[in-house]
């Protein structure tokens, strides 16, 4: 809601402010300026669902759009590529086990057979052999050389043995109508060699932007100083792989520390921008003895690739990014937020914490706006409990009457059994919020503490 109102119409005991230290209900924020619904916390006009977001902060109203890059860990175990996939017909290699799939593998010999009994049913001067073009054709796209050529094969020989049997064989024709499907036959070979060079040229795309991926954004270690560590990504657009969602964990001699963001814009240009936050991430949070100092480390690494980038990104390039540093000989973590989704504490009993803090800053890359000052905020991290953070793309996801999803609700008093359980159930919950229709990537990372 605008106006600094929060909340969604709950009881009054909802709408207290949070601190990050005690048992968060489903609502109530933590802000400066206008807040979201369901709990926001923000600078400026605030995200929904406790999302620290950044508008109308420049002379226009500042954008985001997100794509991402990320990886997911599979099921239970072994690390891998996960993007949101509508189904498709394999190319080259027949098509998929669903209905649809059934109707076109049996198609082009039903059309073949249905060919010859409509030649045989029907006077002369009727013909079969538009169904006999037709089958060729068909499998062409979704079948592999040799299926396709045998469909081929199969439709000369029906029309030449059908015009065999009402002996006008020799006649033009007959003669016109059997070339005519040895024309198109061989036009379906063809069809079918570039549809496979085509689809080998796109399998090597995917595999490229596939490793440029798992370089820029390499999966996290099941295990890092004995914490269990999971992580997810599913994008919004199919087959996607690369954009702007990033997530990365490093022991540390300070620390386990780990960064959690989501870059302004799309495409090769978000590609970039999380390289160099991944990248400075990885030094300064070796080097930094603070998470304040490794903060202002990305700062100045986005400042100077802003110099480097040319259009809009060179004035609205911005990242919304959480940090946060696990000591080893503590109980606790520490947390920074610049303008991103507030993380949640899940405590073994089933409770839930929002982790807000109390000191908010700009996303990195726009302290020219304002000097705020980065504060790290210790919340204590028992055993059993795990940490999620997430991108926007979870916390603004909306359903068909533009209701958001709201986490916090919906994960309070549930228990999971591990990290990987609960990032599941998350982006099951999301997809079924919205249908299916997810307009925004979403990465999520989980921290379980044994």
């Amino acid at each position: 809601m605008r106006g600094g109102h929060t909340g969604d119409g709950r009881e009054d005991a909802h709408r207290h402010r949070r601190d990050g230290g005690g048992d968060a209900g489903p609502n109530g924020s933590n802000g400066i300026g206008d807040a979201g619904p369901n709990g926001s916390n923000g600078i400026g006009d605030a995200g929904p669902n406790g999302s620290n977001g950044v508008r109308d902060a420049r002379a226009g109203a500042v954008r985001r759009g997100t794509a991402g890059v990320g990886k997911v860990r599979d099921g239970r175990g072994a690390p891998g590529v996960r993007a949101r996939r509508r189904s498709q017909t394999s190319v080259g290699g027949g098509p998929g086990s669903d209905g649809a799939g059934i109707l076109v593998r049996v198609l082009p010999p039903l059309l073949i057979v249905g060919g010859f009994l409509f030649d045989i049913l029907t006077p002369p001067r009727f013909t079969g052999s538009p169904f006999y073009s037709a089958a060729p054709l068909i499998a062409a796209p979704f079948f592999a050389l040799p299926y396709t050529a045998f469909i081929g094969v199969m439709s000369c020989v029906a029309g030449v043995v059908l015009h065999t049997l009402r002996g006008n064989l020799d006649e033009a024709q007959s003669i016109l109508e059997i070339v005519t499907v040895f024309t198109v036959c061989v036009l379906a070979v063809l069809i079918n060699l570039l549809i496979r060079r085509s689809g080998e040229e796109l399998a090597s795309v995917r595999n490229v932007a596939e490793a440029a991926q798992r370089a820029v954004l390499p999966v996290p270690a099941e295990r890092i100083a004995g914490l269990h560590i999971a992580a997810m990504y599913e994008a919004a657009e199919a087959d996607a792989f690369i954009g702007g969602d990033l997530y990365a964990v490093q022991d540390t001699p300070h620390g386990v520390r780990l960064v959690v963001g989501d870059v302004r814009g799309k495409g090769l240009g978000a590609v970039e921008a999380v390289a160099v936050v991944i990248g400075s991430f990885r030094e300064a949070a070796e080097q930094e003895t603070s998470l304040e100092a490794v903060a202002q480390r990305l700062d100045r690494a986005l400042a100077r690739e802003g110099t480097r980038r040319d259009g809009l990104d060179a004035f609205e390039g911005f990242t919304t990014a959480v940090l946060a540093e696990i000591p080893h000989s503590e109980g606790t973590v520490r947390v920074l937020n610049r303008g991103h989704p507030e993380p949640l504490l899940l405590l073994a009993d089933g409770r839930l914490r929002v982790l807000s803090t109390t000191e908010h800053a700009l996303p990195l890359g726009m302290t020219e706006l304002g000097a705020w000052p980065d504060r790290s905020e210790p919340t204590a991290f028992p055993p059993g409990a795990t940490l999620l953070f997430f991108t926007d793309g979870v916390s603004e996801a909306r359903d068909a009457d533009g209701v958001f999803y709201d986490p916090v609700a919906r994960l309070v008093g549930r228990v999971f059994v591990n990290p990987d359980e609960l990032l599941a159930t998350v982006a099951d919950e999301v997809r079924v919020h919205t249908g299916g229709g997810a307009m925004d990537d979403m990465a999520l990372l989980a921290i379980r503490r044994p």
